[in-house]
This record gives structure tokens, sequence and C-alpha cells, in this order.
């Protein structure tokens, strides 16, 4: 009875709006296709699938709200619900009472809300998405002016009135009307794949100029800013001093133009030519474990990258399971480009089990064969299961040589082709193998991320992007002389960065590589300073840098060397420790502490491995960098504490402590942002490596379908500087 007045109500009124009433039940729907509106009921599926979403949002699109890649918001369930009769399964969200939507019940009686299910159409799919059924009906939404006796569309909400929508039957088809989609699964794979489409004309020169210059005459981007930082400024003259720090602070120049992620520019088509264009291999599981919800969300992430590459970027998709397929060739985003992707990752489906290596082999191939090469090129791994076709080492055992046979000699970093296409990876659930993915990541010079939350693939991935998308040094290379004849460089710490040092210790390198817009790094070397009777002031150490322009081609060379002097008098009073040197030393010392509790809890020793995280934490906090209240070092002590709880017994350590762990070892070894986990404690020192690039991406992920981001990430990211600046 109150449902019925309700209706009434909104009938007199005219308008669709979300209204509360009590839940009646309802006769059982119609086998035919019907468009329904009933604010109290919602005729639903009846399992749950999402093998087609929409991978074009628009206004009137919605999703549930995810966490960012590092927080702990709302997440979805980590498994596939036994039953989802409240759920729509374009959307992912709910049916429930009072919402006010109008459903579409298919011929095969499975329900959707129209909005969602006729943009699926519209992109081209005519069966259903939960059990495959061929469509004799479709739904599709009328022009404003069809509508009857010239009503508007008066809608709080904004979404269509139930009028807009309608139904139309197809015609029998005499063939096979097998789509655009279908064909790329049926068409045979070419030998090799030299078929990439050709660059945007100001891009096809693949010839790369290899002569220096200096950086005060490069018009294509700013300098590099290169800092360095005395351990002490003073040493006595009578005094020798081993193992002096000296940190050397990198910063990459701004994109192009004088662009960056804060104007929210960097990433329209219309800046393509400020900043280097990407070559980007998708490698995707389909597994079967990857049914139902993983699926559909891989789609919407994929639909979010799709969409934010530019016309002379170019993407190829590879989707793999028990073999490997490449479903789309290395493709130009254009208008077109794009759309033929959005079909492709559309038409994925989920079956057979999981073959790492064979879907890492065609993209190598893929990047190897290609006929063009824009500047930047990468892979993005994602898989939520462990390959049981490779790799074949006794359970329990996760070390590095188990899992090189994984990668192609071609894209390792000492594999001796010369490529730089790192592999990102992204672990998905609480099944894949953390082990595998990271030293995947680790052997080509890309970051392992850890989704634990399935909510927030579309954030990682863009946070991913944002980087790729803003590469505005490559190459770059730190070369280090000691300027005093005495002096010896003891040792170089740089994380995964390859260093070298000379055999006589005068001099040595550190192979920095791509470096994103803004992007910082700290690397700390130590050095034998010498007695010096003679004289005030001593030079320790010459810093160089050199690196390629990836818009000019062209190697630039700073204009001058960075010398680091310290004082050396006979008498000095209580020498003050730099802020900035010890800051990096809780960094490097809390890394070091990680690798050292992973290593003991793969041994079985989770005590161990506790202990050390402990003691690790205890003594930063005693540092003058904690005692002042430095943010970084706060925030590690809070990560050490999180990778203490994810160690409390052997159950949760396999679920999720492994991978938070080596995650989080993959960020500190690469200086670089990685998704991992949800815990709010440790998002600061997460952030503590996003550049303004990935920051802006993550937020158009998270504000797609809202028109303001969360107020509560919003204060996390003002509390917590994105990173610590030296002074």
């Amino acid at each position: 009875m109150m449902g019925s007045k309700w209706r009434k109500a909104k009938l007199a009124l005219g308008l669709n709006m979300c209204l509360y009433v009590p839940h009646q039940k309802l006769e059982d729907s119609s086998p035919s296709s019907s468009i329904k509106h009933h604010p109290d009921t919602a005729n639903v599926p009846s399992r749950f699938s999402s093998d087609t979403v929409p991978l074009s949002p628009s206004p009137n699109d919605c999703r549930p709200t995810t966490p960012t890649p590092s927080s702990s918001g709302l997440r979805l369930s980590k498994s596939v619900p036994k039953s989802s009769k409240k759920t729509c399964s374009i959307c992912l969200t709910s049916m429930e009472l009072g919402q006010g939507h109008a459903i579409f019940t298919a011929e095969c009686s499975h329900s959707f809300h129209f909005h969602c299910i006729a943009s699926n159409v519209k992109h081209g799919n005519q069966i259903c998405p939960v059990c495959r059924a061929k469509w004799k009906e479709i739904p599709f939404q009328r022009p404003a002016s069809h509508l009857p006796n010239g009503k508007s569309r008066i809608n709080p909400a904004d979404w269509p009135r139930d009028d807009a929508w309608a139904v139309r039957s197809l015609p029998s088809p005499r063939l096979d009307s097998t789509s655009h989609v279908s064909s790329l699964f049926q068409a045979s794979e070419p030998g090799t794949f030299d078929d990439d489409e050709v660059l945007d004309q100001q891009q096809e020169n693949p010839q790369q100029n290899v002569f220096e210059k200096d950086a005060s005459t490069n018009n294509s981007i700013g300098a590099i800013e290169v800092k360095t930082y005395p351990e002490v400024s003073a040493v006595p003259r009578a005094n020798s001093h081993n193992n002096f720090a000296i940190l050397i602070h990198l910063k990459a120049p701004h994109s192009s133009g004088g662009l960056n992620s804060r104007n929210q520019t960097i990433f329209s088509p219309s800046t393509q030519n400020s900043r280097a264009p990407v070559d980007l291999v998708t490698v995707l599981d389909v597994s079967g474990s990857m049914a139902g919800t993983k699926l559909a969300l891989l789609k919407r992430a994929m639909g979010f990258v799709i969409q934010h590459l530019g016309p002379s970027d170019r993407l190829s998709v590879i989707a793999f399971s028990s073999t490997a397929r490449r479903l789309f060739p290395l493709r130009r985003m254009t208008e077109t480009g794009r759309q033929e992707a959005l079909q492709a990752v559309n038409s994925l489906t989920s079956n057979g089990g999981t073959n790492i290596a064979e879907g890492l082999r065609k993209g190598a191939k893929l990047i190897v064969d290609r006929k063009w090469k824009n500047p930047v090129g990468s892979i993005i791994l994602l898989s939520d299961g462990q390959d049981t076709y490779t790799v074949s080492s006794p359970s329990g055992s996760h070390s590095r040589t188990d899992y090189k046979s994984l990668i192609p000699p071609s894209i390792q970093r000492n594999g001796g082709t010369g490529l730089r296409v790192p592999v990102h990876t992204f672990g998905f659930g609480a099944d894949h193998d953390a082990a595998s993915m990271h030293s995947i990541s680790e052997i080509s010079g890309g970051t392992f991320s850890f989704i634990e939350a399935e909510g927030v693939i579309q954030d990682a991935f863009a946070q991913c992007i944002g980087g790729l998308l803003s590469v505005v040094v490559q190459e770059a290379c730190v070369k280090l002389e000691c300027a005093h004849p005495n002096l010896l460089i003891n040792s170089i710490k740089a994380g995964s960065y390859r260093t070298s040092v000379m055999a006589d210790a005068k001099a040595g390198s550190i192979d920095v590589g791509d470096l994103y817009a803004e992007e910082e790094r700290d690397f700390l070397v130590t050095v034998n300073v010498p007695v010096d009777e003679s004289c005030d002031e001593m030079s320790l150490l010459k810093v160089r840098c050199i690196y390629r322009d990836p818009i000019s081609k062209e190697m630039v060379s700073l204009e001058e060397d960075n010398e680091v002097k310290i004082q050396r008098a006979t008498v000095i009073g209580q020498p003050i420790v730099s802020m900035e040197v010890d800051r990096q030393r809780n960094r490097l010392r809390a890394a070091e502490a990680m690798a050292e509790a992973r290593a003991a809890a793969e041994h079985g020793d989770l005590t161990g491995a506790v202990s050390l995280l402990e003691n690790c934490r205890r003594a930063l906090s005693e540092t003058i960098s904690a005692r002042s209240g430095d943010r970084l070092c706060v925030a590690l002590c809070a990560e050490l504490k999180e990778m203490q709880e994810r160690m409390a017994n052997r159950r949760v350590y396999e679920s999720s402590g492994r991978a938070y762990v080596l995650s989080g070892l993959s960020s500190h070894s690469w200086q670089r942002a990685t998704a991992r986990g949800d815990s709010t404690d440790s998002t600061s020192i997460i952030q503590a490596y996003q550049t303004p690039t990935m920051t802006d991406m993550v937020t158009r992920s998270q504000t797609m379908f809202f028109g303001n981001p969360p107020q509560r990430k919003l204060r996390q990211a003002e509390s917590f500087p994105a990173r610590p600046h030296p002074r």
C-alpha cells in the first residue's frame, strides 16, 4: 500500500527521484525483453558475471567508490559473490530499493540498469554479458527530440527518463554477424610482429642524434637539478673520517613546454607534442580465476588507460591463460584506435590456466619485432595467479633464480639487447605469486604493485601511466670523480640502480635511467676522508650528470660539475649532521631491515622477522631527524609497524604480508611509487614517491564519476607532502 502511494506521488510529479519505499514481493519477470522502472524493486541477474562492461564512461555511468592504491577506503569483496541478486553485472553497483533507475530485462531473464546495458550495446555488444546468449531485442536510448509529448528530461540526478529508453528488434542474421572484435580473436597471428602502425609524422625518424650539448642550450626541457649534501660541513685537519657520507639529490625538470599535471594539460591530446610518446604493451591474465568481478574491473581499468593515451601513443593488448594471444596490434590511440582497443578489451573472457611466461614472451617479441619505436616503451603485466606451466620450484622457495625463466632475455636489464623496456607488474588479489611478480619487475627494471583490494585496480593503473606519460629524462647517468688525490670512494648506495666503482676507487657512476617529470632520486656515497694539515677547505667529490632528452633525442650534459667541499679547521665545535643525509640514511636502513625480515620470513622465522623490523623502528626513532619530527622518518616507522602486523603468523604472511613487503621493497629500491596494501598508516610513505603527474592521474581516476575527489583523500595528500624536499 505504501509503495503504491509513493509511485502515485512520483507519477504526479513527473520526476525520476530516488525514493525509498517498503519492499514488496514481485511477480516473476517475463522472458521477453522489457523495461521496468520500480523505485522499490529491481529485476536482477540470476548469477554474477561481468564479462562485458562499458569502457567509455559517460556522465551517466557509475561505479563504486574505490580507495587510492595506498588508502583504506571502501573496497569491493576480494572474492566473487555467490549471489548477485541486487547487483548490476555491468556497473557493479546495486539495484536495490528506492534507486529509481530503469531496469532492462532481456529474453534470457537477466536484468541490468538500462543506462548500463544501453551503453554496452552502443559499443557493439549484442549478447548477454552474463550468459552470452544472443539477443533478438536490444535496448537503446532515444534522442531527446523523440520523447513523447515533448517532455523534457527533468531529473535532479541527471539520469535519463524512462521514456528516453526503448527496445528494438534485431534483424535475423543471414550470415555470421560477428563484429570486428571477434575477428581479432579469429585472425591468425603473424610470425613476426612488425605490423605496428607507423608513428605520428613528427615522431617518424627512427634515428637518434647522439651528439652532446649543454643543458643551457636545450629548448625542449629544463635541466636536471643536482644538489649535494656532505654529512657534516667541517672535519678537523688532524682527523681522518672513514665512511664519510655525501648525499646526491636529483630532481627531474617539469614536463616539456613548462606544462605539468597541476594545470591538468599534460595528458590532453592538444599537448601531445610536449611530452615523449609511449609504446605500451599490456599483458593481461584472463585465466579462469579472473572471472566475474576481477575481469570486469580489469576492463574498466584498461578503458581508463585507453582514454588517457594520446594519438601519438601506441597500445597493444596481449591476453594469456593457458596460452597467450595478441588481441590487438601496436596501434596509435587516435579516435579510431581507441575505439578498436576498447572493443578488443571488452571481448575478453576468462578461462584456462596461468601461463605468465608465454604472455611475457609474446609481449617481448612484440617490443623487439616492432618496425617503429616511440621514445618511451613499457610493458604492464597483471596476474592474479601463479604460473603453472614454467616455474616448477618447490613450494616455499621464492628466490630470484626460480623466476628468471619467466622473463625473455630481450627485456632483462642485463640481456645485452640495449632495450630499456621495464615490466611494471601488478599482483591482483591474495592468490597471485608475489615473489615471481617482484622478480619479473626487478630483473626488467620495473616496479611491483600489490592490488590487495580489487576496487583499486584502476587507480593503480592510473598511477603507473601517470608516470609513463610524463617521462622527461632518459638514460640519465651520474658520474663521480674524487677531487682530492688522497680521497677514495668507499661505497655507492643506490638501491636497485646499477653502480660501478673504478678499481682505483677514484671514480664511479650510477645508471639512473628514465625519470618522470619532477621525480626525485637520492643516492648516498661514502668516501674515506684523509688527514690534511695543508688546507682550510677540501674538495671531496665532483658530480656530473648526463642524460637524453626524449623529445629532441639529444644527449644533454650539465654545464658545470657540482663539487662537494668541506672545511678543514684546526679546531671545530660540535659537528651538526645534515638533516638530509640523516633522512636518507633512515630510508636505506629501513629498506635493509625490510629485506632482512623478508629473508627471515621465507625461512620460516617470522618471530625473527618481526624482531628485525621492531629493532629498526626503535633505532629510527632515536635519530636526529625523528627527534625533530621529520615526516619521512615517522612514515617509515609506521610502515615498519604495518609490516610487523602482516608477519603476525604464517597465514597472514602468505595471504598479504609477502606481497606487501615486496611491493614496499620495490618502491624503496627504485624510489618510485607503487600501489600496495590498504593501510592509512602507510599512506604517507607510499605517497612520498608520487610525482605530481601520478597524483593528478589518480585523482582523475577517483573523480571520473564524481564531481569532486573524496575529501578524506585530499586531506591525506595535503597533510603529508608528496616528497620531502632538501632544504
